[in-house]
């Protein structure tokens, strides 16, 4: 006998693949929102509370640093709470964060809340990467791409308002409350939606197994190529607006530009990066995205002005964008039953990437050398082409028995 009641899961969670895509969408966007939010507003900041340069670059690196035990911590609550719930709950944290560093009235109080934001934004990332790996194995095709399109559409919103803010010449708590209100609506909308069990995976359960040390030797390639990526992704969205500012002469409406021409590029790239890879495999995609890289990024160290530079800033997160996504998706693959520590350890490049771009720029900039914070990643992203051929051309499908290679990928291009 049949029912045409609602299909729960044992928690009372209706199942939906799609319902579960869109909540974890959603928090992808709440996140590239919160993130853009705190680094187009650095020099407001910076200007409103008088900091000096080097506690300026020392902030940011903090905020990194405790997104690294953000990571830890999410990955607790993931095993304790779920990841819907993980998600949700960061983002609510970060939003609070936001308010606090717009209405900070002293040092002690911003450093504070810089690094609750970190926190928050360590354990965003892990729960959010975690159910966007478990999404994608119950679709059984690369859908990781779409999620962080959303993340950088929620990143050029953010910078957008930032520039209309300081446009309208609004304070920068003002600001920054107008973008958390959006980041707390984001986290009300999301919702909890099992996903089928016989495509969820193992990520979504309690206990997991550990990974053993043969998985981290595998994860090595993806772990440099998310380390450089963060690299260049925080020396441009960290210090873009600080770039266009100091160097570049812009003014406070114009220096939130190049941020969003980043975020546009991205939003760009991850919009056709699942079609991409079915098309023509990872590791071509790779390939292309890091030469891209490379050159936006001498363009940018090279720019007269600020115009060339915001060009130069969307060709970077144009090719920077599809990178990010494959390593995730690829790392979460190699052991599907414990995604949640892969992803929280291999987060710890991503880490290293931003504590090294955003610091190395910051302390070159505060010494009127950002040009050359620009030309050096570059070389980094060339080195990016040894690592492509690591990336599978069809990871996702499952492998069939009795099928050739040749025919399985043309079975997953269609």
């Amino acid at each position: 006998m049949t029912s045409n009641a609602p299909v729960r899961a044992r928690a009372g969670h209706p199942v939906s693949k799609s319902g579960a895509r869109r909540g974890a969408t959603l928090a992808f966007a709440a996140q590239g929102v919160s993130v853009a939010a705190v680094y187009t507003t650095v020099p407001a900041v910076t200007e409103h509370l008088k900091l000096a340069p080097l506690l300026t670059t020392a902030l940011l690196v903090a905020v990194a640093l405790m997104a690294g035990g953000g990571s830890f911590l999410g990955l607790a609550a993931i095993r304790r709470a779920g990841p819907v719930a993980t998600m949700r709950g960061a983002v609510l944290t970060a939003a609070v964060a936001l308010v606090l560093i717009g209405w900070a009235p002293d040092e002690a109080t911003v450093i504070c809340a810089y690094i609750l934001f970190g926190l928050a934004v360590g354990a965003l990332d892990v729960g959010a990467n975690a159910r966007a790996a478990a999404i994608e194995r119950a679709y059984g095709r690369s859908i990781f791409g779409s999620f962080y399109t959303a993340w950088s559409v929620g990143g050029v919103v953010a910078a957008l308002l930032t520039a209309g803010a300081a446009r309208l010449e609004w304070p920068v708590g003002v600001g920054l409350s107008v973008q958390a209100g959006i980041v707390s609506l984001l986290a009300v909308c999301i919702r909890e939606h099992a996903l089928p069990t016989s495509s969820a995976g193992p990520s979504d359960t309690v206990a997991q197994p550990p990974p053993g040390r043969r998985l981290w030797i595998r994860l090595i390639p993806f772990g440099l190529v998310l380390l450089v990526v963060y690299v260049v992704d925080s020396t441009v969205s960290a210090w873009s607006s600080v770039y266009l500012r100091q160097t570049l002469a812009a003014s406070l409406t114009v220096a939130p530009l190049a941020y969003a021409a980043y975020q546009a590029g991205t939003v760009a790239g991850r919009a056709a990066t699942d079609r991409l890879v079915r098309r023509f495999g990872a590791a071509v995609v790779v390939r292309t995205a890091a030469l891209m890289v490379a050159g936006a990024l001498a363009a940018m160290a090279a720019a007269p002005s600020w115009p060339f530079a915001v060009l130069a800033a969307g060709a970077v997160g144009l090719g920077a964008s599809v990178l990010a996504p494959l390593c995730l998706a690829s790392a979460a693959r190699l052991r599907p039953a414990a995604s949640e520590a892969v992803l929280a350890r291999l987060n710890l490049f991503n880490y290293v990437g931003v504590i090294t771009g955003g610091a190395v720029s910051g302390l070159l900039g505060s010494t009127g050398q950002f040009r050359l914070a620009y030309a050096a990643p570059a070389v980094l992203a060339v080195l990016l082409l040894a690592a492509a051929r690591h990336f599978l051309p069809d990871p996702v499908t499952p492998r069939v028995a009795g099928t050739s290679g040749w025919r399985r990928f043309r079975r997953a291009t269609g």
